[in-house]
């Protein structure tokens, strides 16, 4: 072979093409579990990057965070590391919905993220673009790049983001670039439809980032951090990280502001059809909102700091795609922005997408073994849906590389459960954002008891060490031995008790009870109680919190956990992966059709399809007890 034929090839049990948070999630537990991984990127300045809003957590999302912790991943313990204000959302609402979120320095984040990935063992960093996959047969066996370059590997997930072929788009100016101006992915498209791979070309957006000096705050209502700050990990000791904090700031639009959007709408490329991907139905731009909102006479503004060395400020709720010198117009009419000055225009980005439904649930192809997938590659929004799926993706090729069965996590076990189902079971026409109500049992996947559900999960994939794994147990057992005590602690109505009732607005008592049946009092708590608890152990707060939600929502948890056990029936009843359902009688056609596409792997995945009735399922579990019974 000539000289300048020659090329550079390797060999690697994994390869993860991206470094966004769900390349870094898959790489770090393909590494920690023992396999020699290489992680792709096309700018290692882009590692862990936030392309758009400055935090992590929040509604529904900080539950993901908190899963993702419990089975050993990262992303808890970098925010925890570099945050600048903290919060827990929703207090004054029931546990269910508790989550927390906080503010990142991105610089922060993206370096600490950087540092734990470079000093990771196993782990390899190449800046580079992938163009293809190799397989053979039905099998992937290496990637190629754009410099000619072959890797061969058993494995690769795709955390692929938002760089597929992007555009980023503002008025009528599109630049083919990626997030931040980075360089786009132009080649891999090509590869994956080539090996029979369906695409989308799905949209997302960002606000405009302007200089903090040319804010007037005092027209803001100021947004200050949780006074205690409740950490993400379960790792982090909350004593470490209580700090001051940066404060965030709240104003609105009003109709001056959304006069000139509505002047602007025929030079707005979301609306001219300029762009071509479907956009977040519930993350929209503030175009968007004007349109669909029409009634609507102010919208929330968020200013955010994008880090704690930096003026420069996010502009919460206000992403859009409209031209510079409207975005100047409408951005000056918003009070306390009189005299902004932007330093990063807004813009669109337009990037390609698979249809999830290609997926098992384990996250890898269903028509190329060892080829997984995970991030808003698969069609999500959000760093958080992210992360998990990438995490994911990489333990499930990891186990693939070894042989093992792959690790998936049910709806009725965590939110990533619910969040993976619905991408590989329904048809999706928009990036996909994990919210609280899509969770059927959410009473019982709390933020609060992430750890509880799934640390064992995580230490037998083997990314939880054994003395977190004691913690746990011992964790438990506290908890136990707690609630125990209070139902066998019987309490009658001295002076004292009465007294501590009445002051605490309560019936008084006419009957012994015990103090666990006090705890399910609405006015009263766990906490309170210790007034009159005489014989109340030491307990850290994680325990003390279990208690009392254990003891106050018991009949709300009972009753979920018997669903659970119904909906666990249908999840057991498994599939065959080579049924013909065109051959099934009774089965409505919409139906044979939408389960030989689809081709669920239990009757629960199946019950769950856009198309596929519960008349449909009934035929299906009788056909299943006649196929059994022969």
């Amino acid at each position: 072979m000539a000289e300048e034929d020659k090329i550079l090839e390797e060999s690697y049990d994994v390869v993860v093409v991206g470094a966004g948070h769900a390349g870094c999630e898959a790489a770090l537990a393909c590494a920690r579990l023992g396999l020699d991984t290489i992680m792709f990127t096309v700018s290692v300045d882009s590692i862990a990057l936030m392309p758009c809003n400055p935090n992590i957590g929040g509604s529904s999302k900080g539950h993901l965070v908190r899963e993702l912790d419990a089975l050993g991943g990262e992303m808890g313990k970098n925010i925890d590391k570099t945050f600048i204000q903290s919060k827990m959302l929703n207090r004054s609402k029931g546990p269910a919905v508790h989550s927390l979120r906080a503010q990142a320095d991105k610089q922060s984040y993206t370096g600490e993220m950087r540092r734990t990935l470079e000093n990771t063992e196993h782990l390899t960093i190449r800046q580079a673009e992938v163009s293809e996959i190799e397989t053979e047969g039905d099998r992937i066996v290496g990637i190629g790049t754009v410099s000619g370059a072959r890797y061969r590997c058993r494995a690769v997930v795709l955390a692929t983001g938002v760089y597929l072929r992007a555009r980023c788009i503002f008025g009528n100016v599109s630049n083919p670039t990626g997030p931040n101006g980075l360089q786009a992915a132009t080649h891999l498209t090509d590869s994956l439809k080539a090996h029979g791979i369906a695409m989308y070309r799905f949209k997302t957006g960002t606000p405009a980032r302007v200089d903090g000096r040319s804010i007037d705050f005092s027209k803001m209502e100021e947004q200050f951090g949780d006074e205690r700050i409740v950490p993400f990990s379960f790792t982090t000791d909350p004593d470490d990280i209580q700090r001051e904090q940066v404060s965030c700031w709240l104003t609105y639009t009003n109709e001056e502001t959304h006069r000139i959007i509505r002047e602007n709408l025929d030079r707005s490329p979301l609306f001219s059809g300029f762009i071509e991907g479907t956009g977040p139905r519930y993350c929209p731009s503030i175009e968007d909102k004007v349109v669909r909102f029409a009634d609507k006479e102010r919208h929330q503004v968020f200013i955010e700091p994008e880090g704690e060395y930096t003026n420069e400020m996010y502009l919460g709720g206000m992403s859009s795609s409209l031209p510079e010198d409207v975005q100047h117009a409408m951005y000056r009419t918003v009070p306390g922005l009189e005299n902004v000055k932007i330093v990063r225009n807004a813009y669109a980005i337009e990037y390609d997408c698979i249809d999830a439904r290609q997926l098992y649930p384990t996250l890898e192809f269903r028509n190329i073994k060892g080829l997984f997938s995970g991030g808003q590659f698969n069609g999500s929004s959000g760093y958080e849906e992210a992360a998990v799926q990438g995490f994911m993706a990489g333990v499930n090729a990891a186990r693939s590389v070894r042989g093992q069965e792959g690790i998936v996590l049910d709806r009725s076990q965590a939110y990533i459960g619910v969040l993976i189902d619905d991408l590989v079971t329904k048809e999706s026409h928009e990036p996909y954002r994990m919210m609280t109500s899509r969770a059927e049992y959410r009473l019982l996947l709390r933020q609060d008891n992430a750890d509880l559900r799934l640390t064992q999960i995580g230490h037998e994939i083997g990314l939880i060490d054994e003395e977190r794994y004691r913690k746990l147990l011992e964790k438990k057992e506290l908890i136990r031995e707690e609630i125990r005590r209070l139902e066998g602690t019987a309490v009658g109505g001295t002076e004292k008790i009465q007294r501590f009732l009445e002051k605490s607005g309560s019936t008084l008592l006419k009957n012994g009870v015990t103090l666990a049946e006090l705890v399910k009092r609405p006015e009263l708590s766990y906490e309170a109680l210790g007034e009159i608890d005489e014989g109340r152990p030491s307990l850290p707060p994680a325990v003390r919190e279990q208690v009392e939600i254990d003891l106050k929502y018991e009949g709300y948890l009972k009753r979920q956990e018997s669903q659970v056990r119904q909906f666990k029936k249908l999840e057991g009843k498994r599939l065959p992966e080579d049924f013909d359902y065109e051959a099934i009688k009774g089965l409505r056609k919409e139906a044979m059709q939408k389960l030989n596409q689809l081709r669920p792997v239990n009757i629960g995945q199946a019950s769950r399809i856009s198309g596929v009735s519960p008349a449909d399922i009934s035929v299906l579990l009788v056909y299943l007890e006649q196929r059994k019974n022969y």
